[in-house]
This record gives structure tokens, sequence and C-alpha cells, in this order.
């Protein structure tokens, strides 16, 4: 089953929601069709054209958004101004629903790639009404056992990037939340301390895809690297702003809250992610969800079974509840 055509938006925007932040937002195909907003991972990736090749053009009217601090939004996370404490799980959810109402649209799917999984499942937990499916792929929870397991756990796996970034941290820091350790690296008035920092961290990064150091042609981008180091440490360093009682994972606990929003997870056999059994547990916890397993795939969308079982997931919902 192949990609959908490349398509180009029909409308697009920056939306104001607050805090000094405006949001880029844009719609691709059927201006009357099924609304489906499109959540990225990260956080701090920023949107990809590819997402909107994932929905049938003409049955869906798609929605992307870069979230606050990335991408086209402003200000960008790299900047040293930038207020991060504007930039939790949930001011990103009031940003989708402040975006929902300026679209007019009642009920949306939501599909959502790592970190945005975490942002869609707690999203419809806390909002379930606009919710019509979820579509979710290299699914996580934000949980801190999974933020400790990318960023030790694989350490025993990858030891020698793993050495090279504990060699970057404070010798202090180094048995404790390695996420914050590094984030307060990046948050240092000094610009060549911050730099260091982003690059110790998305090396990390790249070695746990696996593939050779600094490979991801992304991360080679100044600006996009220290954007995305800063918001992810961000997050991994803070719980997630997910509140108390994240360490198994508030977004697990409450999988029941689901009941009655069809979803379908899409997960790689060789995610790392499933070496705690997240998105198993979470599958069982949802009643009416469904586990899609792609054999020898790890935490990427292009790779072959992964782009077939996401758009048959997507074509699955086309034409139910089109409000």
């Amino acid at each position: 089953m192949p990609l959908y055509p490349e398509i180009e938006p029909h409308d697009h925007g920056m939306l104001d929601v607050g805090d000094g932040n405006r949001v880029y937002w844009e719609v691709c195909g059927n201006p009357d069709g099924k609304p489906a907003l499109v959540l990225h991972g990260g956080p701090g990736s920023g949107c990809s054209p590819y997402f909107r090749r994932l929905f049938d053009p003409a049955v869906y009217r798609i929605v992307l958004l870069d979230q606050r601090g990335c991408g086209r939004s402003t200000p960008h996370a790299s900047a040293y101004d930038t207020d991060m404490s504007v930039n939790t799980t949930s001011h990103l959810i009031a940003d989708l629903e402040l975006l929902r109402r300026h679209l007019g649209i009642g009920r949306w799917l939501v599909w959502g790639v790592s970190w945005g999984s975490v942002l869609g499942l707690r999203y419809a937990q806390t909002h379930p009404g606009p919710v019509s499916e979820l579509v979710l792929t290299g699914v996580a929870t934000g949980s801190n056992l999974e933020v400790a397991l990318l960023t030790r756990g694989l350490g025993r796996i990858f030891p020698e990037a793993f050495a090279r970034f504990l060699g970057e941290l404070p010798a202090g820091e180094r048995d404790g939340n390695l996420a914050l350790a590094c984030n307060r690296l990046i948050e240092s008035p000094d610009p060549g301390v911050r730099a260091r920092a982003a690059r110790a961290w998305t090396d990390w990064e790249t070695a746990m895809v696996p593939a050779p150091p600094r490979s991801v042609g992304r991360y080679e981008d100044e600006t996009f690297r220290m954007g995305f180091a800063r918001t992810v440490t961000h997050y991994w360093g803070n719980d997630h702003f997910l509140g108390e009682g994240n360490d198994e994972g508030v977004v697990l606990r409450d999988a029941p809250r689901l009941k009655g929003i069809p979803g379908t997870l899409v997960q790689g056999s060789l995610d790392f992610g499933n070496l705690l059994g997240t998105v198993w547990r979470l599958h069982h916890a949802w009643p009416g969800s469904e586990l899609v397993v792609v054999d020898d795939v790890g935490h990427t969308l292009g790779a072959p079974g992964m782009e077939e079982a996401l758009i048959a997931a997507t074509d699955k919902y086309a034409l139910s509840d089109r409000r």
C-alpha cells in the first residue's frame, strides 16, 4: 500500500495561544472531509510534509501544527530567552483545544508518533469528547521508567556512546536524572556550554537508533539541534509534566478513561520502548484498542511494513464520524 500523493496546504496560519507564543498550523486535503489532527514527536521535532501522505486527501481534512517552541512556531526553543516554563503538556493540550475551536472542528481523529502518542493519549484522557479515534505509532506513555530506559538503561547496550554522553555531564550528576542534568547545561548562560550539551544529547539520541554517531541530518542544523535538545530534556527531566505518580506512568494508569474511543497502536517489534512492555499493557488496559506489531522494525516510520500499517489504520477510520 503506497503513500498517498504529495499535497500542499490549502490553509495555514499562526495562532496566538498566549504566553507570548504563536503556533503554526496548516490544513491539507478535503476542506469538507473528516478532520484529523497530526501530533509530531520529540517533543520539539516539528511537523513534516511526510505525515500528510498517511491520509487519503480525498476523505480527510488533515490538520498539522508545530507545537510550542519548534518548527515555525514562535518563539523558538533554540533562543536562550525563550520562556520554557510555559511549554508543558497542559499548555500543549490547551493549544490543541484553541486550534480545534479556531478551525470550527467538533471532533477529530488524533494521530501521534512517539512523543505525539503521549500527547495524544493524555489529550484524549482529559478531553475525550473531541477525539473520535486515535492512531498512534512509536508508542510511548511518558513514564519515568521509559525515560530511565532511554537515558540510562540502554547504556548497557551502547556502552561506548553512553560513556561519551556521561562524560559531558557534571560528575556529581551522573547517578541521577540524566535528562535534567543535561537540561541544566543547556540552560546555561554560556553559549559554549549550551552548544556542547545539545550536541551530547543528540549524539546519544542518534546512538540509540542505532546508527553511526551524528548521522541524522536534522541534528546538523544548529538551530534545530538546540531547540530539540532543550525541549526534550525539559520534558524528560520533569516527569513530562504529567504530575505525581508518573514513575509507572500516569497515562498508563488512566488508560481505562479511553473506553469508547477506538484506537490503533502500530508498533515496531524492535522498538526499544517495547522492552518495558508498555504498549502491550496499554493495549490491554484500553478497551476497544487494536495492537498491530510490525516485525523487524524499530522506532521509525518509513521502514517496510510501517507505512502500510499506518495507512491501513487511517483508511479504516476514514468514513466513520466525519463531524
